[in-house]
């Protein structure tokens, strides 16, 4: 990505591969990502409809489009509801289940 220029997050193509089945909790969920700039560490993820399980980077992100539920299994603690402009900040190591309802897209600082 360079100085001054805009890319729109939400026509970023961002190529899909099917979660792994060891990390698949319910449906077929796919997810894929795109480096903006790997230099800083900015890109964009997206997860389809389903769920499934992750252990965490240290990260920033901003929900872009689509609903889901995170849930933190390690370290216990409530989980959170996911709506476009949400912000969130992750810790590496953290382990988590991801269920998304409609295809979500994120703007992500690791």
């Amino acid at each position: 990505m360079d100085p001054g220029v805009a890319v729109a997050a939400l026509q970023v193509q961002v190529p899909l591969t099917a979660v792994p089945a060891a990390q698949v909790v319910a449906g077929s969920p796919a997810t894929g990502s795109v480096d903006l700039d790997e230099d800083m560490g900015v890109g964009v993820w997206e997860m389809t409809p389903g769920a499934m399980t992750d252990t965490e980077i240290d990260e920033v992100f901003v929900v872009v489009a689509g609903s889901a539920t995170v849930e933190f299994t390690d370290p216990p603690q409530p989980a959170i509801e996911l709506a476009v402009g949400d912000v969130v900040r992750l810790e590496s190591g953290m382990r988590t289940v991801w269920t998304v309802r409609e295809t979500l897209r994120k703007v992500y600082l690791a």
